[in-house]
C-alpha cells in the first residue's frame, strides 16, 4: 500500500443493517478489499455472524474478523431473531428499535478495535456519530442503486413536484410516484427515515459508496454527486461468482439438468418478501398459461404473532401442481440463486427487483420479467426496462396483480425466453454481461484509492478536511451542467465554491 502504510494493514470497521440485501453486499465488498490487504472488522449480530461464517474463504480468513453487535433482547425479538430474514413482519419496528438500542455497544466497539475508517448503512446516522465523536472517518455505503438513491435524494432535498423532469427516460406511473413518496414516512424511536437517510448522507466524509456500475448508470451517478455536493464512488455489482456450473445441492439440480437450454424460467420474489396469497394464486395462473418451464422459490416468514406455519399447497391454487406436472418445480427456502441464473437451462427470470436480483440477472446475461412489489424494487424495474433487458409486469389503478396483465406479461416472457421477438432483449442482457466480465473488479482500484486519501489525512491529522467534498474534475463539470439546467437550486457548482 502507498503513502507510508507499507507495513502496516488498514483496519476497515464494516456496519450494515441486518437484512439479507444490505449483509450480503457488505460482505462482497469486504471479501474485496480483504484481497487487497486492508483487515476488515465485520460487525453484526450473531445468528448473522454464523450464517456468513461459511461463506468467508479460506485465504481470506486472517483479514475478516467478525466482531459481533449485542442487541436488547426481549421475549418477541431473542438473538435468533436480531435479522430481517423470516422475521415476522410485526416485529421490523422492533428490530429497528433494538438495532437504534445498540448504539452504546457499537461505541464501545468502535473505541476497542480502533478502526482507521467505519463503513456503515444508510438508515443508522448514530453509527458515524460514534466513529466521528472517536475522531475516525466514515463513509456510507448505499445498498441501492443509483437512480433510487437520486431520486430520493432529490425528493428529500427539493420536494417531488418535478422529480419526473429530472429523468424524462424512466417511465414511472402515478403510483410508483405515491410508493416513492410514502416510503421513508415512518418513524422509529422518534427519528423518520428521512431523517435519517439526511443524516447518514451528510456524515459521510466527503464521498459515498454505491453499489453500481457507470456502465448502466452513469446519468444517475452523476445526478446523485451533484444533489449530494459529494463524489459518488461505484464500487461494481459484488455478486458472487459461482465456482461451477453445477447447481449444488437440492432436489431441484436433476430437474434443471434435465431441461433443455434456455427453456426455463426462475421465479423468486426475493430472500425477504413474502407474497399474499392473492398475488401467488396470480402469479401460479400466469406460470401456469405460460407452458414454459419454471422452477419457482417460495418463502414464508417463521411463525410467530398467532400466525402457524403456512403451507406451500395450501397457499397455491387447488391442482395447481398436479396440472404443471414435470413442467414446474416448485421449491420452498432458500436456494442459490446465482448458480441457478447462470445454470444453461435458465432463459429468463421472473423478479421481484430487488438490486442484488437485478445486478446479478445482468452478471449472467439473464433477461428480467420485472414484477416488483415494495421499496426500491418499481424504480429498480423501471431501469431494466429502461436498459432493455427486461419487460414489467404492469399492474392495476389499485396497485394489485390482475390476471389480464399477467396473461400479457406471461406471453412477454415467450417472446423474451424463446421466440424471435425477443431477440433484442436476450441480446442486450448478454452485452452488458460481457461487459461486467470484461470490468472485472476494476472499479475497487477507485475504491481503494479513495480510502488511502482518508486514511492518510487521518495520519495528518487533518480531521477538519474528513467531510470536504472530494470531486474530481469530471463530476464538477457535470455539476456545473446540471446547475445550469436547475438541478440544484439555491447552490453554488461546487468546483466554484473549491475556487
Amino acid at each position: 500500500m502507498e503513502g507510508g502504510y507499507e507495513n502496516e494493514k488498514i483496519r476497515i470497521l464494516m456496519l450494515p443493517w441486518l437484512a439479507h440485501g444490505h449483509v450480503s453486499p457488505f460482505l462482497e465488498l469486504s471479501k474485496l478489499l480483504a484481497t487487497r490487504n486492508f483487515h476488515i472488522l465485520f460487525c453484526s449480530t450473531s445468528v448473522i455472524l454464523h450464517s456468513i461464517q461459511s461463506k468467508l474463504p479460506q485465504n481470506l480468513s486472517s483479514n475478516i474478523e467478525l466482531v459481533e453487535l449485542t442487541l436488547p433482547t426481549s421475549a418477541d425479538l431473542p438473538p435468533h431473531r436480531h435479522t430481517t430474514t423470516g422475521l415476522p413482519s410485526h416485529l421490523m419496528f422492533s428490530l429497528k428499535r433494538a438495532f437504534d438500542s445498540a448504539a452504546s455497544a457499537f461505541d464501545a466497539i468502535v473505541r476497542n478495535v480502533r478502526p482507521d475508517l467505519l463503513i456503515y448503512d444508510f438508515l443508522q446516522p448514530w453509527a458515524p456519530a460514534v466513529a466521528l465523536s472517536a475522531d475516525i472517518p466514515a463513509v456510507m455505503f448505499q445498498c441501492t442503486g443509483a437512480l433510487m438513491a437520486a431520486m430520493v435524494t432529490y425528493g428529500l432535498k427539493f420536494g417531488n413536484s418535478d422529480i419526473l423532469s429530472k429523468f424524462p427516460e424512466i417511465r414511472v406511473s402515478e403510483l410508483e410516484i405515491k410508493q416513492l413518496n410514502n416510503l421513508f414516512r415512518c418513524s422509529v424511536n422518534d427519528a423518520k427515515d428521512k431523517q435519517r437517510i439526511e443524516e447518514c448522507n451528510e456524515r459521510s466524509c466527503g464521498i459515498l459508496f454505491l453499489k453500481s456500475f457507470r456502465e448502466i448508470e452513469a446519468k444517475y451517478i452523476d445526478s446523485l454527486s451533484t444533489f449530494l455536493q459529494k463524489k459518488v464512488i461505484p464500487v461494481g455489482p459484488l455478486v458472487e461468482e459461482p465456482e461451477n456450473d453445477v447447481v449444488l445441492g437440492g432436489s431441484f439440480e436433476k430437474w434443471l439438468n434435465q431441461k433443455e437450454r434456455k427453456s426455463c424460467i426462475l421465479v423468486s420474489f426475493g430472500s425477504e418478501f413474502y407474497l399474499s396469497k392473492f398475488d401467488m394464486e396470480e402469479i401460479a395462473y400466469g406460470l401456469e398459461l405460460s407452458r414454459l418451464n419454471f422452477i419457482w422459490v417460495v418463502r414464508f416468514p417463521a411463525s410467530g404473532g398467532g400466525e402457524g406455519k403456512k403451507n406451500v399447497e395450501e397457499e397455491l391454487p387447488k391442482g395447481f401442481l398436479e396440472r404443471v406436472g414435470e413442467r414446474g418445480m416448485v421449491v420452498e427456502g432458500w436456494v442459490p440463486q446465482a448458480q441457478i441464473l447462470k445454470h444453461r437451462s435458465i432463459g429468463g427470470f421472473l423478479s421481484h427487483c430487488g438490486w442484488s436480483s437485478v445486478v446479478e440477472s445482468i452478471k449472467f446475461g439473464v433477461p428480467i420479467i420485472a414484477a416488483p412489489m415494495q421499496l426500491d424494487q418499481p424504480l429498480n424495474a423501471r431501469l431494466v426496462e429502461h436498459l432493455g433487458v427486461g419487460v414489467v409486469v404492469e399492474r392495476s389503478d389499485g396497485g394489485r396483480l390482475c390476471r389480464r396483465e399477467v396473461a400479457r406479461a406471461v406471453r412477454a416472457v415467450r417472446e423474451v425466453v424463446a421466440e424471435e421477438s425477443g431477440k433484442r432483449v436476450r441480446e442486450k442482457a448478454k452485452e452488458f454481461a460481457k461487459i461486467m466480465k470484461e470490468k472485472g473488479d476494476e472499479e475497487m482500484e477507485v475504491v481503494v484509492e479513495e480510502i488511502m486519501k482518508l486514511c492518510r489525512r487521518k495520519k495528518k491529522g487533518l480531521q477538519s478536511n474528513w467531510c470536504r467534498t472530494s470531486m474530481d474534475s469530471h463530476c464538477c463539470e457535470v455539476m456545473k451542467i446540471d446547475h445550469c439546467n436547475g438541478a440544484t437550486p439555491n447552490e453554488e457548482p461546487l468546483c466554484k465554491q473549491e475556487k
